[in-house]
Parts: C-alpha cells; structure tokens; sequence
C-alpha cells in the first residue's frame, strides 16, 4: 500500500503548485498528476457538471490503485468533496477544508477570498472558516477570467492586468487582514498583485496543503520509501499547451493525452 500511487488532479497546471510543494516533501512517492484541461475552466461548471466530472477522475484513479487523492482545485473542493468523500476507500485531500481550518486557526479578523465563480457561489471557505472561528469576516469575490490568463500566460497583457488590479481594488475595499488566492492558478499572478498590494497579503495555500498532507500521511504510515519512484502527467486534451504552461509551476517534460469520457458516473447530489 506505501508505494502505492497518489493522485493529483485540477482543471489543468495550477495544481502543479500543490504538486511541486508535494514531491518537494515527499520524493519517493509514485505520482499521477491528470490535467483535465478539456473542461477548463471548472469555475463556471454547475455543481452537477462537477460531480459528474470529478466522479470520472476518482474512478480513474480508483482503477489505477491510488492509497490517496489530492484535490488540488478549490472548485473542486468546495462543491464535490462532501458528496463524493464517502464513495471511495482511498484517501481524500480537499485544499478548501483543509485550508480554511488552518486559517481559522490563526484569528484573523477580516479575511478576503479570491476564487472561481463556483467556490464562490459555494461559499465554502466563508462555511469553513467560521465552522473554527465564528469572530472571522470572510470576504469573497469570484475572479472568473484568471484561469484563462494562467493557462494561455496572459499575465502581461494589458487587459489582463487591467482585470486583475480591478478585482483587487474592490476587494481591498474591505481592509483584509490577508488575502487567500482560492485557486491554484492564482499563485503566478503574485508579481502582478504585488504592483498594488504587499506581497504578504496574499496567502498561497500550496505549501501549508501539501505539508498538511504529509503529516497525515506520515502518521497513517502511509510514506513511500521507493528509490525507483514513477510520475505520470495525463491530460485529457492539448497536451503540448499543458507542457508549455506548466512551466509557470513545474517543468514537465511529457505529458500523455487520456480520455475519461467513456466512464460513466451517477451519483445523487
């Protein structure tokens, strides 16, 4: 079971800033990283259209013989992972409800979220971090356009920087404390947010996540000790785009294209 593979998976190479912080912590893990970059972007998807989707992934990686599976989208996370955490024996990571208690934890006053239109409308980090600490104001708004300037490397355009510091202005409106980017994407725009705001503002989830997971994996004694450790990147479309932007977060070299549409998922929301 310790060699077994761990999942990743997000709607397409923001979930390679999970991954690199992952393989940073844990070298002799065996990896299957999935891209589902033919349904991107996730944040504008029904919540039935998630579960359908990530019910597809879980049982890929169900038939692959994962010991775990990292959620790293937030989208994900907020909308799928309480009906879908149940259905499968492996290990289920969220980065919304393991984020949010870790923030709560820290009693912060005011605290901003930037997400996709469906962790928003979720309102799952709000739920979350008051479930641990009801004195904290959670602010969210939805960023649906950052997603794309990520995957298509648009952080220099002219529009784009234009969108992202409008997003900012509003929510500084508010005088958080920090700023949670509550989309694994959104990381890379940090140079750009940094222009208007201090770069210690924003929280990037990444690294407290992926150590999160390692605790606990280390605890259930669940830890890989292979010297001779596999790492499979698969996509379910455009895999040389996938391997040009995943340099923002990690230089994959090679990454497969895999179709998950044949699986057939039902599940009652």
């Amino acid at each position: 079971m310790n060699n077994n593979p761990i999942g990743v998976f997000d709607s397409g190479v923001g979930g390679l800033s999970v991954f690199s912080q992952l393989i940073r912590l844990m070298p002799n893990e065996n990896y299957i990283y999935y891209g589902d970059t033919i349904n991107l972007p996730y944040g504008d998807k029904s919540k039935e259209e998630l579960v359908e989707i990530t019910g597809k992934i879980f049982d890929f990686f169900k038939s692959r013989g994962v010991k775990a599976v990292v959620m790293a989208c937030n989208t994900t996370s907020a909308t799928t992972y309480d009906i879908l955490k149940t259905k499968y024996s492996f290990k289920i990571y969220p980065i919304v409800q393991t984020v949010a208690k870790e923030i709560a934890l820290k009693n912060y006053n005011r605290i901003g979220v930037f997400a996709t239109n469906a962790t928003i409308n979720s309102h799952a980090y709000k739920r979350e971090v008051r479930k641990y600490n009801l004195r904290t104001e959670v602010f969210e708004t939805a960023c649906p356009k950052w997603v794309s300037i990520v995957e298509n490397q648009l952080q220099n355009d002219p529009e784009s920087i234009n969108d992202i510091k409008t997003q900012l202005d509003l929510m500084l409106t508010n005088k958080p404390d920090k700023i949670i980017l509550g989309c694994t994407h959104y990381p890379y725009l940090i140079n750009v947010l940094s222009h208007y705001a201090g770069t210690d503002l924003f929280i990037n989830p990444a690294k407290s996540f992926a150590e999160n997971i390692y605790k606990d994996l280390k605890e259930q004694e669940l830890i890989s000790d292979n010297q001779n450790n596999k790492i499979e990147f698969l996509v379910s479309s455009n895999p040389d785009q996938f391997i040009s932007a995943s340099k923002l977060f990690y230089d994959v070299r090679e990454a497969k294209e895999i179709d998950l549409s044949r699986l057939t998922v039902n599940y009652n929301l």
